[in-house]
């Protein structure tokens, strides 16, 4: 690479909405960016899972919390709560959920090109 490349996510590529949900992607030399904004009463598995049609959630996400709470329950059970200023990697087989009553904001690395598409 021999150049900036740069690109907004206010100005995104592509936007897929869902219910209580919405992502905003841009793509950068290979890398997709995707901005989720989740408001409370969002669960992957009532907002997400009738569009893909997977038990539990296969993506792995690499991503950082701007804001909001949000509740991760893999598919073994374990649960652990993640919020602002928190940077996770969390592993494809779980369910998730916004906490509270403040919309979850989060920039995701790895798991958004193909989240929440048919």
């Amino acid at each position: 690479m021999d150049k900036i490349h740069r690109k907004n996510l206010d100005s995104p590529d592509e936007k897929r909405e869902f219910d209580k949900g919405k992502l905003e992607l841009v793509t950068l030399a290979g890398v997709t960016f995707g901005r989720a904004t989740l408001q409370p009463g969002w669960r992957w598995s009532t907002s997400v899972k009738p569009i893909v049609k997977t038990d539990s959630c296969e993506a792995p996400h690499t991503q950082y919390v701007i804001s909001g709470r949000l509740m991760i329950k893999m598919d073994d059970g374990k649960q652990e709560e993640i919020g602002p200023g928190d940077a996770s990697v969390i592993p494809s087989g779980h369910d998730a959920w916004v906490v509270g009553s403040e919309p979850v904001v989060l920039i995701d690395l790895t798991g958004m090109s193909n989240y929440a598409k048919s």
